[in-house]
């Protein structure tokens, strides 16, 4: 009698075990086995992080072995169970691996094949062709559209956390709740004492240091002694949280008439500012996505005000990118262009008005919008088109972990109506979802490729700027990142017809487009891949939109955003529209009042935190794919991120404001926070 000895691993997350009965059926290509229920007399089976061996005999040889059919039933109440992985050894001696990871929930079951990846026109037998296609009938089911907003990327179909497939859930509710982590990390920075004052104003500026001191972090430090200097200012648009607006300028826009009298005195090279624009050596950051944004009026005692600045820049002798003009609104006839050579407090309340204005956008757009709500879309496509034993649903699976889930959690907790976004924002109340819709006209998949968005602002240039830290590391990643890809790809990719070819794949990539994109002209995204070189790009995309790129632009939050002063989440004066009237009065009264102040420094804590054991980029724990060339290509990738990792350290030391969000050791796998 045949004996296959079967291997089940359970999951270490919490409650991953289970009490349920558990049933497993070995489908060959000759026959089953019957249905055998796995327990061990006194022994109690499947506990977290458990792994259980039993032999399952059959009366006949099965064949060569297809699936493995799991089914939990309840034993005296559901108790879901998580699995990893089986393995089954043949009574030949052969090992085979299914690939799991994922959980059974109430009575039901899960058919697996072996961890082998193939694509559709591989697949022969009308037997794996079936399951094939159940498969991803029973996800489009489950992973459903639904349009949040008007004017937004589609989203999942469900309303709270709760009502989520159970694989994309987190691990721990409690986890990732808004409102808990932003009460304990207010609690931790001992800000709560400053909350029943909520509309209070500040006294000065020392004030703020006292919600600011109770965390030692080295770049938050150097801001607040340093936040007043233009250096400092120039320097975030390259290596802050928001690198991603300034670009090179040759000709001024015609709403923006700064005359070479006007900035002289701040240029170095003995040229004409045309001159100097024709040299590459001005730059322009234009916050017009806010013009005409409406302002958080969700506390009627409180105005809050939001401006669309315009602010040139200049690269000097030592190439440091010093601001020179600032206009605080798209039209130059109601807004006078402030400059060093102005008072003291009309320049610096210039440039806060600027930094709150790059911290809407930044916040709203490149980290919302651009990485969060854009790698939900990959990841609904990839659910709802690519089956488990797709290559590339194996490749994308381990950066869309939780994403989905942090996104529902957002829109339950953070940006709904009411929610936390409204508390300290002054894109709070509505704006921010204005926002997200004047910006999804100017989001194109090429601005989603990294070169080709650091070239469309003409920021390619090395020499030029040798301190844009944030073009240079992302090169390195994206390149790495890349050249992963297509080490995968081409072990089942070996020509372009292979592309074309895979309809599941086509699927995929027209099923962001037309349904995630909404189809939207604009947004120019393919609606179908032809060669094995486009596919690779698309890929790469998604894995740096949802690892690299998010890091980039999260993680540094609570450096530069923790010193009120350098990013104010609102403001409570409207924005001057003359000069000479500036004191320190003003701007202490423009700045956010106490309670304001301490929602936005718990959040900005909170929101640069990494998880819990913690998956960085190249870490693959849960081995979906089993072929030793992919495992290879794993290791090729690990080993190119450890040098970068390496040679940014080693270009850090000693540096004052060193630049890490881009080291891949500091780079989480997927959007999770």
């Amino acid at each position: 009698m045949p004996s296959y000895t079967v291997t089940i691993a359970t999951g270490n997350q919490w409650f991953a075990g289970t009490d349920d009965y558990i049933y497993i059926t070995l489908v060959g290509t000759e026959t089953c086995s019957e249905r055998t229920l796995l327990d061990k007399p006194l022994y109690n089976d499947f506990e977290r992080g458990a792994i259980d061996s039993y032999d399952v005999r059959t009366s006949e040889n099965l064949g060569d072995l297809v699936f493995v059919k799991l089914e939990k039933k309840k034993y005296w109440v559901q108790d879901d169970w998580y699995c990893r992985y089986i393995t089954v050894k043949t009574p030949s001696g052969d090992y085979l691996e299914f690939p799991c990871f994922r959980w059974l929930v109430d009575d039901s079951e899960v058919v697996l094949r072996d961890g082998r990846a193939f694509l559709p026109q591989d697949d022969k037998t009308s037997l794996v062709k079936q399951h094939r296609q159940k498969e991803l009938e029973t996800r489009r089911k489950i992973y459903k559209w639904k349009e949040w907003q008007p004017g937004f990327p589609m989203s999942i179909n469900a309303n709270k956390h709760k009502e989520l497939p159970r694989d994309i859930q987190f691990d721990s509710e409690k986890g990732m709740d808004f409102l808990l982590n932003y009460s304990k990390a207010i609690e931790n920075l001992c800000v709560n004492q400053f909350m029943h004052m909520f509309q209070s104003s500040w006294s000065d500026f020392g004030d703020f240091e006292k919600i600011f001191v109770r965390i030692k972090n080295t770049i938050s430090e150097y801001v607040m002694e340093h936040w007043k200097e233009d250096f400092m200012f120039g320097y975030q648009f390259l290596n802050g949280c928001n690198p991603v607006l300034i670009r090179k300028c040759h000709k001024l826009p015609d709403k923006f008439p700064v005359t070479d009298e006007m900035v002289s005195v701040s240029l170095e090279r003995e040229l004409t500012l045309e001159q100097e624009m024709e040299a590459g050596n001005v730059y322009i950051v234009d916050c017009e996505l806010l013009d005409g944004i409406s302002a958080n009026s969700t506390d009627p005692c409180t105005l809050q005000y939001l401006a669309a600045p315009i602010c040139l820049l200049y690269k000097n002798n030592q190439k440091k990118i010093m601001p020179i003009a600032i206009q605080l609104g798209q039209d130059p006839k109601e807004n006078p262009i402030f400059l060093p050579t102005d008072s003291e407090y009309d320049w610096l309340l210039a440039k806060i008005w600027v930094r709150s204005s790059d911290f809407q956008i930044h916040q709203t757009v490149t980290h919302l919008l651009r990485t969060h709500l854009m790698t939900e879309v990959f990841g609904i496509a990839m659910f709802r088109q690519l089956p488990a034993v797709h290559p590339v649903y194996k490749l994308l699976i381990p950066h869309i972990r939780f994403t989905i889930a942090i996104n529902t959690k957002a829109r339950e907790q953070l940006i709904c109506e009411c929610g936390i976004f409204d508390k300290a924002n002054a894109t709070g109340g509505g704006g921010h979802v204005q926002l997200i819709q004047k910006a999804m006209k100017t989001l194109t998949y090429k601005s989603l490729c990294f070169p080709e968005m650091i070239k469309s602002r003409n920021m390619d240039d090395v020499e030029e700027m040798p301190t844009y830290f944030y073009r240079d590391d992302g090169y390195k990643v994206w390149e790495a990142t890349k050249n992963f890809v297509s080490d995968v790809v081409s072990i089942y990719y070996t020509c372009d017809e292979r592309v074309q070819e895979d309809e599941e794949i086509q699927a995929f990539i027209k099923d962001v487009c037309s349904f995630g994109m909404q189809d939207f002209d604009h947004c120019e995204f393919p609606k179908s891949v032809k060669t094995c070189e486009e596919l690779i790009e698309y890929l790469t995309v998604v894995v740096f939109t949802a690892s690299s790129q998010h890091a980039a632009v999260n993680f540094g939050q609570y450096d530069w955003c923790s010193w009120i002063p350098n990013a104010p989440p609102t403001m409570r004066k409207p924005p001057p529209n003359e000069k000479g009237l500036a004191n320190v009065n003003l701007i202490i009264d423009s700045l956010p009042d106490r309670g304001r102040s301490s929602w936005h420094l718990g959040a900005v804590w909170a929101l640069s935190q990494f998880q819990e054991n913690e998956l960085y980029l190249g870490m693959y724990p849960d081995e979906h794919f089993i072929e030793k060339p992919v495992k290879q290509a794993m290791e090729k990738f690990r080993k190119q991120l450890t040098e970068i990792s390496s040679f940014i350290k080693k270009r850090n030391d000693g540096k004052k404001l060193p630049y890490a969000y881009l080291s891949p050791d500091k780079i989480p796998n997927s959007v999770a926070v």
